[in-house]
């Protein structure tokens, strides 16, 4: 049997495909576009030269994703390298020069040599859907974050009185923005008129948010050079965040309709501190299935909350955050970590025990997060859900 092993140097338009033989030796090298009916050609070609083809990608999702659909909906075994590694990697290769061709060899090569690679398996579509959602969410909440930004920036030219007096992360403020920009049109309204003016558009506290406006207002009558435009543009942008705050409110409902369909998501949510938003980035992290992590420290080092040793000569005991790990499931155990102090009274002695014996802040909550990834993993082993005191085995 003839084993042969191909690297893909990923691209968004085209890719760059090189096969090897177990000597090292190239037997293909070839640019192909990124198309189902030219990826179908490549693999038909590639799997004329041997018997057994092993895949490696420096790609797991965006431009790669429909090469990883066409190999694995034939069946191919799929490694996924990341491009740091394959960075590294290339330096202990024969030559300076960086090119796709040297890419795709070097990943070849490290797929053909190395037993430690992630192999990448057909994912589950509720999965898959949880994965475009929460990416789709993270973008629409960096758009508001930046929004709001500008739109702070531009309030604090005209009326940098009202701007310290609200919250644009809630509602009310931003209905405020829209009919009233000016101190000047603040005052004119009075404090009983624009109360009702908020009333009337169901503005929780209008009272009180009208009589900061006012005080606001009754501080500063000085017209600022362009007052006019600027009070347009902060219209406009307080208009932009409340149409993003509608589409994050929607996509909260498609992510919370998708996240209770998973088989998981009663044990997940279970845990103190992780709701339907951080279960469901879990879920898309992780992919969903645990048996690719055979220990919580394989999930714990996947997740980043578990140090690295990083010892030279007579230095050890040096340890350190690892530089491989996932961000987007750190974030997931380190913020629900934050929260389960809050609302967990077994989390929070643990966080204050760790402050007790000398821990920074952040440290104790990373300390707690890697105890909670522990916790989940054997929840999600055993199929049950969150109990403060966990069940007792009886012997038999």
């Amino acid at each position: 049997m003839t084993a042969i092993w191909a690297g893909i140097d990923a691209g968004k338009t085209h890719h760059h495909c090189v096969v090897i033989d177990e000597t090292g030796k190239r037997l293909l090298s070839r640019r192909v576009a990124n198309d189902e009916s030219e990826l179908l050609k490549l693999l038909g070609d590639i799997l004329d030269l041997g018997d057994e083809a092993t895949w490696g990608i420096d790609l797991a999702d965006g431009g790669a994703a429909l090469v990883i659909a066409v190999l694995l909906n034939h069946g191919q075994q799929l490694l996924y390298i990341p491009g740091r590694a394959v960075n590294r990697a290339s330096e202990g290769y024969r030559g300076d020069g960086k090119t796709d061709a040297k890419d795709a060899a070097v990943i070849a090569d490290q797929a053909r040599i190395r037993r430690d690679l992630t192999p990448l398996r057909p994912g589950d579509e509720l999965v898959s859907e949880l994965k475009v959602l929460t990416r789709h969410r993270r973008d629409l909440s960096d758009d508001r974050t930046r929004t709001i930004n500008r739109l702070r920036g531009h309030l604090t030219e005209i009326f940098p009185g009202l701007e310290r007096e609200l919250d644009l992360g809630n509602v009310g403020p931003l209905v405020l923005l829209t009919g009233y920009q000016t101190p000047a049109a603040i005052r004119r309204t009075g404090r009983r008129r624009l109360a009702t003016w908020l009333r009337n558009r169901k503005v929780r506290g209008a009272d009180e948010l009208a009589a900061k406006a006012i005080q606001a207002a009754e501080g500063q009558h000085t017209t600022v050079p362009g007052e006019d435009m600027t009070a347009h543009v902060v219209h406009s942008l307080t208009r932009e965040v409340m149409a993003l705050n509608e589409k994050i409110a929607e996509t909260d409902k498609l992510i919370e309709g998708r996240f209770r369909r998973h088989r998981d998501a009663e044990v997940i949510a279970s845990m103190p501190g992780i709701g339907v938003l951080l279960g469901a980035e879990f879920l898309a992290a992780t992919g969903g299935d645990m048996n690719a992590f055979a220990s919580p420290d394989r999930l714990a080092a996947f997740a980043g909350v578990s140090p690295v040793p990083r010892d030279s000569g007579k230095v050890s005991g040096n340890l350190h955050r690892p530089t491989r790990y996932s961000r987007r499931l750190q974030r997931v155990f380190y913020t629900s970590a934050l929260i389960s102090i809050r609302c967990c009274d077994e989390s929070r002695r643990f966080y204050d025990r760790k402050r007790a014996e000398g821990k920074r802040h952040s440290q104790a909550v990373m300390a707690l997060a890697r105890r909670r990834v522990n916790v989940l993993w054997a929840l999600l082993r055993d199929g049950r859900c969150y109990s403060p005191i966990p069940p007792v085995t009886l012997a038999a």
